[in-house]
């Protein structure tokens, strides 16, 4: 704040080149009295402006700038400072946000609160709005990696920003991976129905759950299952379980390098998951793969269109993924038709509560 105040330079009289005139001088030699009033006027008015203006100028951020300490603070947060923050047990469970994804965020992370496992769960925030907003609800529990991405929307399935927005799951997760980090990614559109950890069998590098919606066996392989017509399987890239081991590294270094090799185009409009299904497929005699059972991790387009099925799995089902279907709204309404938007009525149970 003191930088911004100009201050008259204060007239030293012991250092006056030019004598006094005998006016002045005569004036000078007036008796003088630090209890007149005038002289307990300034002293009074020079109290109050310190009192006023003092504490905002020892503020590191002074007046001007105070309010956006509380915003700012976070801009200097990293990914090891927040993994050693959040993780329990060395395990981290992590999403990627951008702000029109708030509302799907919350919903995800109801769901995980009645499972017990929200302290465990960091936010990568793809935007400063982002940022700033999980971290002033919920101290530490969100990052943002440089560099930050261009657009701040929320991007259609198959768009050049989707794939941007996507692009930067693996080199996130491989970041863990190295601090020795077991990390579960979801997507947040997902909701947990019951607590998924029990289904992380044994000491497999890479689990993961198939997006065909072809009806499996209850007892089926857990292997990666064989490619199909477009030479690789059908893995889905949204909900990820690793183990900081040199084969879940191996996959992610992989699926980074498929990424470069498959970039976006107006004729191609790739996404992250088809590099993903190449990365695996190509790994797969050096890494040991596990596929999740189909019952308890659907892909959306069977769980919400196949009735029968659902039936006949009833009490079976973990995490329910929304994809096999585009756009914002559309989405939400689904979820609301089968009962799984909870933030209309339960956003007090979030960590973020109601945004």
């Amino acid at each position: 704040m003191s930088g911004f105040l100009h201050q008259r330079p204060i007239h030293n009289p012991f250092s006056d080149r030019y004598p006094v005139s005998p006016r002045s001088s005569s004036i000078s030699q007036r008796p003088f009295s630090i209890f007149s009033p005038t002289t307990i006027i300034v002293l009074l008015s020079l109290i109050i402006v310190l009192g006023v203006f003092f504490p905002w100028v020892s503020m590191p951020e002074g007046l001007f700038f105070s309010t956006k300490l509380g915003t700012t603070k976070w801009r200097d947060y990293t990914l090891t400072q927040a993994a050693s923050f959040v993780a329990k047990n060395g395990t981290l469970i992590v999403c990627a946000v951008s702000q029109p994804y708030l509302p799907f965020l919350n919903n995800w992370l109801i769901s995980i609160t009645r499972q017990k496992h929200q302290d465990k769960v960091l936010v990568i925030a793809e935007d400063y709005a982002t940022l700033d907003k999980v971290n002033e609800r919920w101290p530490g529990h969100a990052v943002l990696v440089p560099p930050v991405p261009d657009a701040q929307t929320a991007h259609k399935f198959g768009s050049m920003g989707f794939f941007n927005f996507t692009s930067r799951r693996p080199r996130h997760l491989l970041q863990i991976l190295e601090l020795g980090y077991n990390v579960m990614y979801n997507d947040v559109d997902m909701v947990w129905m019951a607590d998924p950890f029990p289904y992380l069998q044994g000491n497999h590098d890479v689990y993961f759950m198939d997006d065909m919606t072809a009806v499996k066996p209850v007892n089926h392989s857990h292997d990666l299952p064989p490619p199909g017509k477009k030479g690789r399987p059908y893995i889905c890239s949204c909900m990820i379980f690793l183990r900081p081991t040199n084969g879940a590294k191996l996959v992610m270094r992989k699926w980074i390098e498929e990424l470069q090799i498959q970039p976006w185009s107006k004729a191609k409009k790739a996404n992250d998951q088809p590099a993903f299904n190449w990365a695996l497929n190509k790994t797969a005699g050096e890494v040991d793969l596990y596929l999740l059972p189909q019952a308890a991790f659907p892909t959306g387009g069977l769980y919400f269109k196949n009735k029968t099925w659902v039936q006949e799995t009833r009490g079976m089902h973990v995490i329910i993924h929304n994809n096999y279907i585009i756009g914002f709204e559309k989405k939400i309404k689904r979820f609301r038709d089968f009962g799984l938007w909870l933030v209309d009525d339960h956003s007090i149970e979030s960590p973020l509560g109601k945004l």
